[in-house]
Formats: C-alpha cells, sequence, structure tokens
C-alpha cells in the first residue's frame, strides 16, 4: 500500500489526478510548477519525487512523463492496472475550532472513481447519528463533500456552528437560516449569526455505505 501523504503532498496529488482527467495525461514538472505558483522546476520536482517514492506516483515511458498509480497496484508495476483515481481524507473528530481539514482530523485515504459523484469531492466525512436517515445516510455512513463556503436553499450541507460540525439541510426563509434534520425526531436548528459562529464547510455530493 502506499505510504500516507502530508497535506502537500495530497494537495499536489489531487492537482496532478485533475489535471489528467481533464487533459488526458498528467501535467509535466514545468505545467505543475507553473500552475501551483511553485518559484523553482526543483521544487515541483521535489514534490513529484516524493509521491514516487511513496507509491502514489511512477515515471513514464516517455522521458519526464508520469503514471497515476491506483493504491491497489501501485507496487506492482503493471501498466494495464493503472487509474486515475481521487486520493480523498477521510475526517475523523474534529477539534473545536480547527480546520476541518487538519492533518490531525485524518484518519485514512480512500481512493474513489472520479466519475462516481458531482461536483467534485474533496474529502469524507464519517457521519454520526441518525439524523439524515430519511434521505439515506445513516449512522457510520461515509459522506462524500465537495469544499466551498456558501450554498443554496435546500442542498444538504456540512455545517459547523460554533465548534461543531453537523451534516443537515439548508434552508433561508424570512431571513431566517435553519438547519433541517432528515429525521422528524430531530428538531430544526436556528442559527441566530448575531450569537453563533456559522460556517458551511461543504456540500453534500454523496454516501459510501461501509458493509
Amino acid at each position: 500500500m502506499p505510504e500516507p501523504l502530508s497535506l502537500r503532498q495530497q494537495h499536489i496529488l489531487d492537482f496532478i489526478a485533475d489535471w489528467a482527467a481533464r487533459e488526458g495525461r498528467p501535467p509535466t514538472l514545468r505545467e505543475i510548477a507553473q500552475q501551483l505558483g511553485l518559484r523553482q522546476h526543483s521544487s515541483a520536482q521535489a514534490h513529484v519525487e516524493a509521491l514516487i517514492r511513496k507509491g502514489w506516483l511512477a515515471r513514464g515511458t516517455q522521458h519526464g512523463s508520469l503514471r497515476l498509480l491506483a493504491p491497489a497496484t501501485a507496487d506492482k508495476g503493471n501498466a494495464s492496472n493503472d487509474a486515475v483515481f481521487l486520493q480523498l481524507p477521510l475526517v475523523g473528530r474534529v477539534a473545536a475550532g480547527a480546520p476541518i481539514l487538519s492533518e490531525g482530523h485524518i484518519e485514512a485515504r480512500y481512493a474513489i472513481d472520479p466519475h462516481l459523484f458531482r461536483p467534485r469531492p474533496h474529502y469524507l466525512l464519517r457521519v454520526q447519528g441518525d439524523s439524515m436517515i430519511d434521505v439515506g445516510i445513516h449512522d457510520g455512513d461515509l459522506i462524500a463533500v465537495h469544499r466551498t463556503p456558501t450554498a443554496l436553499d435546500g442542498q444538504i450541507v456540512v455545517a459547523r456552528i460554533d465548534d461543531e460540525i453537523t451534516v443537515k439541510r439548508l434552508r433561508y426563509a424570512d431571513g431566517r437560516l435553519r438547519l433541517i434534520a432528515e429525521n422528524p425526531a430531530y428538531p430544526a436548528i436556528e442559527v441566530d449569526a448575531a450569537r453563533n459562529d456559522f460556517a458551511i464547510e461543504g456540500l453534500y455530493v454523496g454516501v459510501i455505505r461501509r458493509i
């Protein structure tokens, strides 16, 4: 299995996977440096070498080219099994007031087919509780989340209220903001902008049931 990545390495791997899915090939070192604002070509090369060493990338057959590797085949060296996957961090319990993608919150990483969800997910979150069971989100499920600070009325969001993270349906009505559970046993959460520290952490885009 590939070795765990730092947040910076994960960011660069995500960029390479996105580029490959869009362009039909991984980016060159020059393109990585230019697009990520790296001042020196050698900086991009150092990051790429780390991803190769950890088993997430391999060198292609052409000089300077790269191949993305699926974790299950990362150390087999079999080109016929190569695939482009999103390497999504699974976020566990979030510490009060800390960014949701802090390194200490990440329990594991999963390879996800980029075509499974739209828009593109950036991380997975383990659901705690049964407040969303009426839309098929159960306790212990993993939900795919697209990172964004905004959402439309009626969308299911991952939200932060003060120091708590919750998954609810967002509702705007009569100048009020409410978070609605999809389980009649739970009351709506009224968000008071004057009293609550509120932020949208992301948009729910799908669920993965662990069996």
